[in-house]
C-alpha cells in the first residue's frame, strides 16, 4: 500500500459531516459503535453528530442533534443500551416528518446517515434515502433551503448497523447486542440449574425471541436443555407425548432436573402459540413434577456488553464510517456486518427482503423455507441440538467402534462442553466411549475408563507422547482404542504432530485423531479461535472495567495489566479493544525503548491535559523478556512524575477459570459433534482386513474455524505455518484489528483501508457462511 493511499483515510473524511443514530429496541453493545464512529469520523476529518432519541431526534431537531467530541464517548464501551437514547417514531413514518429530518440535516451539512437498529429501523433509513432528492426539491420549493445549500446536499449515504438481541436479521452472522443477551439468559440458567437440582424440579424458561429462536437455540445448546421450542420449526403433532417421554426418560437416567427453554414466539404447526404455561400444565398434569415458570423479560436487554459485542460493535463502527465516506450516488444503502471473523458490506434491502422472507415462510407455515432462509449456521445448530436432545442411542453395539477423548495441556472453560458432545455423539451413533485421564500420560499408563456412572472430568498435563510410544502403542491395543479425540492447546497440537511421526515406527498409531483446539491463549495453527479464549477475554474485560472505574474516581492515574498468552498477543489486543486501553503490548508487534517512552507516555501527558484523566495499558506476559511489567510500571513512574502515577495489576491464572461464556459453550459442542462426526466416517474409511489401518496425513487433523467454516485440516500441513518456537502460528487474522485499537485511543496512525470489506450479496454469501 502506498503513502498516498494511506494519508487518504486521514484526509477522506474533510469537508464531509456524519450523524449516527440508534433506533427500535436497545441492544448492548449500541455504544461501542456509537463511540467507534465518533472517534474514527473524527479521525478522518469529518465533522460528526449525535442525533439523540433515534428518528424523533432526526425529525424534531433542535438540540437533539449535537455535534460530538472526542471526549464525549468517553466510558461508554462499557455501558448497556443506547447512551444517545432510542425511540419509536410515528412521526418518521410520515412523509411529513421525513421532510423535517431531511431539512435539519441539509441545514447542518449532513450527508451521511449511520443507522443502529433492527430492520425496521433499516427500512425506514432506506426509504429516507430513496426520497432524498424528492424532499430536496420540495423544501426548495417552499424556500426552506437555498439552491447552494440543496446541490451540497445533492445526494445521502447511508449505512446500517443491525443492532437486536434477537440475532434475527437474515446476512449477518452475529447482530449487536446477541451476545450478550445470551451472556444474561445462561447466567440465569446457571443459577436456576442449582436450585432445581436441589429440589428435583423442572424448569420452564421464557426467552425473548417473537419471530426468531435463536436466543433460544443457543441457549438449549449451551445449557443442555431437554427441550427447545422455537417458532421456525414447531414440534410434531405429538410433541406432549414425546416430551414427557423424554423428560422421564432424562429423570430415569439420574437426573434431578429437567430444563425447556421456550421462545416466545413459539408455535405448533397450525400457527397457534405454545405458552411456557401451557407446558408447565402438561408437565404438572401428566408427570407430576413439582414445575416452575420463569419469563426472563427485559433483563435480556439489560447489563454491560460482552467483550464480543464491544469488539463487534467497535469495528462494525469503523467499517460504516468508511463504507460511508466511500459512498457515492450509485452505491446502494449497506449493512456492515460480520461473516466468520470478516466484516463484510451487504445491500441492505436485499437483506431486509430475506428478513421479510422468512416471516412470510412461518405464516405460510413452510418451516423447511424458513430454516434454510435463516442460513446455515442456524440449521447446523438446530441439527446438533436434535441429535444432542433427542436421539437415543441404539441399545445394541454391534459394528461399533471404540473411539478415546483426552485433554492435554492447560485447562480452558469450555472443555467440558466439548467432551460432553463428543461422548454423546460418540453414543449416540453406537460407538463405545472411552476417556483417557492425564492426557497423553494417562494413555501411556492405561488410565482408560468407561464412562458408566462416572463424570468426564480428564484433566491432561502437558506431557508430550513422544517419550511414551511403546506403552501408548500397548495401551492402544489392549483398549482396542480406534480413534482418538485431543482437546487442548499448543501441546495437543505438537502431540497430534509426534503421533504422525511415531507411525513410521509404531504400526498401532496408525488411527484416526483430530485436535480440537482449547486454549485461553488461542494460538493454535489452523484455527482463528480456540475454546476459552471468549471466556478469558471477559474476564479480563471485567477486570478492566473495574480498574477504569477506580481509575476514574481517583483522576490522573495510568494502570498496567497483565495478561496470559505466552508469546500470543491476541487475549492483550482483544481486551485493549473491549476495554478502551490506551495500548497493548504484544510480542508480535515489536516496541522499543523509545516507543515506551515518546509514543506512550507522551500520548498519556497529554491525555491528562483533557477531561478523560486516567490510562489503561494491557501488557501481554512474555512481549518482551527486558521490558517486562515492572519494568514499564518504573518507566511510567518516573516519567509520569508530578502529572500521573501508576499502578500494575497482573492478573494471572483467573483468566483460566470461570462459567464457560455461551460462545465457548456452543462453540465446543459444535466443535464436539462435528468431530465425532468426521471420526466415525474415518474409522469406516480405514477398516481394512479386519483392523483400521489410517496413515495418510488427512487422518490427523485440526479441527478449526477458519474465516467462515469449520475444516479439517492435517496437522502435517500446518507445520509450515507454525513458529514452534514462539508457540504460535506464523499468520494470525486478528493483528488487522490493531490499528482500529490506536485509532480509538487517539493514536495518529495509518489506517490500511486496503483490508476493508467490499460489497456482497446476500445470495453468495449465505452459500459460504460459517457452519458453526
Amino acid at each position: 500500500m502506498t503513502h498516498e493511499e494511506h494519508h487518504a483515510a486521514k484526509t477522506l473524511g474533510i469537508g464531509k459531516a456524519i450523524a449516527v443514530l440508534t433506533s427500535g429496541g436497545d441492544a448492548q453493545g449500541m455504544n461501542a459503535a456509537v463511540r467507534a464512529v465518533v472517534r474514527v469520523g473524527i479521525f478522518t476529518g469529518a465533522r460528526v453528530f449525535f442525533v439523540h432519541e433515534g428518528y424523533q431526534g432526526l425529525v424534531d431537531g433542535g438540540d437533539h442533534i449535537r455535534e460530538a467530541t472526542w471526549e464525549s464517548v468517553s466510558m461508554m464501551l462499557q455501558l448497556g443500551g443506547t447512551v444517545i437514547g432510542s425511540a419509536r417514531c410515528k412521526d418518521f413514518r410520515e412523509r411529513e416528518g421525513r421532510l423535517r429530518a431531511a431539512y435539519n440535516l441539509v441545514k447542518r451539512g449532513i450527508t451521511n446517515l449511520c443507522v443502529i437498529g433492527g430492520d425496521g429501523s433499516l427500512t425506514g433509513a432506506d426509504t429516507f434515502r430513496s426520497e432524498w432528492s424528492d424532499l430536496l426539491s420540495d423544501l426548495q420549493k417552499a424556500g426552506k433551503i437555498t439552491d447552494e445549500e440543496a446541490t451540497k446536499s445533492s445526494y445521502l449515504n447511508i449505512v446500517g448497523l443491525v443492532g437486536s438481541i434477537d440475532n434475527d436479521f437474515c446476512g449477518t452472522d452475529m447482530t449487536i447486542g446477541t451476545d450478550s443477551a445470551l451472556h444474561r439468559i445462561i447466567e440465569i440458567v446457571d443459577a436456576i440449574t442449582t436450585t432445581a437440582q436441589s429440589h428435583q424440579r423442572t424448569f420452564v424458561l421464557e426467552v425473548m425471541g417473537r419471530h426468531c429462536g435463536y436466543l433460544a437455540l443457543v441457549t438449549s445448546l449451551s445449557c443442555g436443555a431437554d427441550w427447545v421450542f422455537i417458532p421456525e420449526c414447531p414440534p410434531d403433532d405429538d410433541w406432549e407425548e414425546h416430551l414427557c417421554r423424554r423428560l422421564s426418560e432424562t429423570r430415569t437416567r439420574g437426573s434431578r432436573l429437567n430444563i425447556i427453554i421456550v421462545a416466545e414466539g413459539a408455535i405448533d404447526k397450525n400457527g397457534k402459540p405454545i405458552t411456557s404455561e401451557d407446558i408447565k400444565n402438561l408437565v404438572v398434569k401428566r408427570l407430576g413434577y413439582d414445575t416452575r415458570v420463569t419469563v426472563l423479560g427485559h433483563v435480556q436487554r439489560g447489563g454491560t456488553p460482552s467483550a464480543f459485542d464491544r469488539i463487534l460493535g467497535s469495528r462494525m463502527g469503523v467499517e460504516a464510517v468508511m463504507a460511508l465516506l466511500e459512498g457515492t450516488p450509485d452505491t446502494p444503502a449497506c449493512v456492515v456486518s460480520l461473516s466468520g471473523n470478516q466484516a463484510v458490506r451487504l445491500p441492505l434491502m436485499e437483506c431486509v427482503q430475506v428478513t421479510k422472507d422468512v416471516t412470510k415462510a412461518m405464516d405460510d407455515k413452510k418451516f423447511d423455507e424458513a430454516m434454510k432462509l435463516r442460513g446455515r449456521s442456524f440449521m447446523n445448530n438446530w441439527e446438533v441440538y436434535k441429535l444432542l436432545a433427542h436421539v437415543r442411542p441404539p441399545v445394541s453395539k454391534s459394528g461399533s467402534h471404540t473411539v478415546a477423548v483426552m485433554n492435554v495441556g492447560a485447562p480452558a472453560a469450555g472443555m467440558n462442553a466439548a467432551v460432553r458432545s463428543t461422548v454423546r455423539i460418540g453414543l449416540i451413533q453406537g460407538n463405545r466411549v472411552l476417556v483417557v485421564h492425564d492426557g497423553f500420560e494417562g494413555l501411556a499408563k492405561g488410565q482408560v475408563w468407561g464412562l458408566k456412572g462416572r463424570r468426564a472430568h480428564i484433566l491432561g498435563p502437558r506431557t508430550l507422547p513422544k517419550k511414551s510410544f511403546e506403552q501408548i502403542s500397548a495401551n492402544i491395543t489392549k483398549f482396542n482404542i480406534q480413534g482418538l479425540v485431543i482437546i487442548g492447546g499448543f501441546e495437543a497440537y505438537t502431540g497430534g504432530l509426534e503421533l504422525m511421526e511415531g507411525r513410521k515406527q509404531f504400526d498401532e498409531l496408525c488411527i484416526p485423531f483430530v485436535v480440537i483446539p482449547a486454549t485461553v491463549s488461542n494460538n493454535v495453527p489452523g484455527s482463528d479461535f480456540s475454546i476459552g479464549a471468549d471466556t478469558a477475554l471477559n474476564t479480563i474485560c471485567t477486570t478492566c472495567d473495574r480498574i477504569k472505574q477506580s481509575a476514574a474516581g481517583t483522576k490522573r492515574r495510568v494502570f498496567i495489566i497483565e495478561t496470559m498468552g505466552g508469546y500470543c498477543g491476541y487475549l492483550a489486543t482483544m481486551a485493549g479493544l473491549a476495554a478502551g486501553a490506551d495500548a497493548a503490548y504484544i510480542f508480535e508487534e515489536p516496541f522499543t525503548i523509545r516507543d515506551l517512552q515518546v509514543a506512550n507516555v507522551e500520548h498519556l501527558v497529554q491525555k491528562m491535559k483533557t477531561t478523560v484523566k486516567r490510562g489503561l495499558v494491557l501488557r501481554n506476559e512474555k512481549c518482551n523478556e527486558n521490558y517486562t511489567t515492572d519494568f514499564i510500571f518504573n518507566l511510567y513512574s518516573e516519567e509520569g512524575k508530578g502529572i500521573f502515577d501508576s499502578r500494575k495489576n497482573v492478573l494471572g491464572h483467573m483468566q483460566q477459570g470461570g462459567s464457560p461464556t455461551p460462545f465457548d459453550r456452543n462453540f465446543a459442542t459444535k466443535m464436539g459433534a462435528k468431530a465425532m462426526n468426521w471420526m466415525s466416517g474415518k474409522i469406516k474409511e480405514s477398516y481394512r482386513n479386519g483392523r483400521i489401518f489410517a496413515n495418510t496425513p488427512d487422518s490427523g487433523c485440526v479441527l478449526g474455524m477458519r474465516k467462515r467454516a469449520l475444516v479439517f485440516q492435517p496437522v502435517t500441513e500446518l507445520k509450515d505455518q507454525t513458529d514452534f518456537e514462539h508457540r504460535i502460528p506464523k499468520e494470525q487474522w486478528w493483528l488487522k484489528l490493531r490499528p482500529i485499537l490506536k485509532i480509538l485511543a487517539k493514536y495518529e496512525i495509518d489506517l490500511d483501508t486496503s483490508d476493508h470489506a467490499h460489497l456482497e450479496h446476500i445470495s453468495r454469501k449465505r452459500s459460504g457462511e460459517a457452519g458453526v
